[in-house]
């Protein structure tokens, strides 16, 4: 079935664009629908098309797109699915990016610079959005930019529940890469009962992705360090942190991460760095040439499905993350 319905004519359909069809077939398994069929394509011009194959007048639409390469396409996608959605008369459009692009831009550092996570929040509300939901934002004050509900998922009890398997918590140091990831650091602190620790970087804003680590903070000597971070970009700032904190006496590093956007020369430097494994979750897609040993990629579309569920009948989403949401 293509939607389920409720009392009332309560109907939840689900729309998937073509950046990820993979995880959201995932989601659509564990919601219980299947995705409503989609006319896409390009025009000779680039320009793209889009059509629904089933009638969407009065349902909870929820459209998937994770924002990959190249995401500018990707993105103007779901923006044209939305507007189509609310010219077709959905009751209720939900935006579901596992990953929110352009989000690194949320402030200006100097003058003249663009606020592009605003921007994007501001296309999506006009294309239709009623409510947008994310996995692990580059900053929470993201969610402040949108005019509505905006239900911010995070990663961490995935990524928690492997790695308790297979750390002793005695012996483990979480280590924030930035002063930047240190409230996410010491939420998994807390959670693990681990000391904290972070590293003191400095980036050079005149050159993209080049950061210099200047020093390490807290207990790592003699211990497995665990690097926690929202995304591996190009891999530089991860891998030099593990560096540092090698260099600081530190007997094993490991990575977790939430989004593997992994742009050139990221597994390149991932593989030949001292890192024993990276942990990350399927928000991104990742072609086999991305893939390689020390790679763990755990799946994020169970949680995806229960916040869709949550939000379909009207649930907390809170509740996912035991209040802290």
């Amino acid at each position: 079935m293509t939607s389920i319905k409720q009392p009332g004519e309560k109907e939840l359909m689900l729309f998937s664009g073509r950046a990820y069809p993979e995880l959201a077939e995932e989601v659509a398994k564990h919601v219980g629908v299947s995705l409503t069929p989609t006319k896409l394509h390009d025009f000779a011009n680039g320009e793209i098309y889009a059509r629904y194959l089933e009638s969407v007048r009065g349902c909870d639409a929820f459209v998937i797109q994770s924002h990959t390469s190249p995401i500018n396409q990707w993105i103007m996608e779901q923006l044209i699915m939305v507007d189509a959605l609310k010219r077709a008369s959905a009751k209720r459009i939900t935006v579901v990016m596992p990953f929110f692009g352009y989000a690194r831009q949320d402030k200006k550092g100097r003058g003249r610079e663009p606020i592009t996570a605003r921007l994007m929040a501001d296309m999506f509300k006009t294309a239709g959005a009623d409510r947008l939901m994310s996995i692990d934002l580059h900053t929470s004050q993201i969610q402040g930019f949108f005019d509505g509900p905006v239900d911010h998922l995070f990663a961490m009890p995935v990524l928690e529940r492997y790695l308790k398997d297979k750390l002793d918590l005695d012996n483990t140091t979480i280590v924030s890469p930035d002063t930047g990831r240190v409230r996410l650091s010491e939420r998994w602190s807390d959670t693990l009962g681990t000391p904290l620790a972070f590293i003191h970087k400095r980036r050079d804003l005149d050159v993209a992705n080049q950061v210099k680590v200047n020093e390490v903070v807290g207990k790592v000597r003699g211990r497995t360090c665990v690097l926690i971070d929202d995304m591996i970009d190009t891999a530089g700032t991860i891998c030099k942190a593990a560096d540092a904190l090698y260099e600081q006496g530190a007997t094993d590093v490991i990575v977790a991460a939430t989004h593997a956007v992994f742009s050139d020369p990221a597994v390149d430097r991932l593989k030949n760095s001292r890192i024993s494994e990276v942990i990350v979750t399927n928000t991104l897609p990742l072609r086999e040439d991305q893939r390689f040993d020390k790679l763990t990629v755990l799946s994020i579309a169970p949680l995806i499905a229960r916040a869709i569920t949550e939000v379909f009948s009207d649930g907390s989403v809170t509740s996912l993350f035991e209040g802290d949401s």
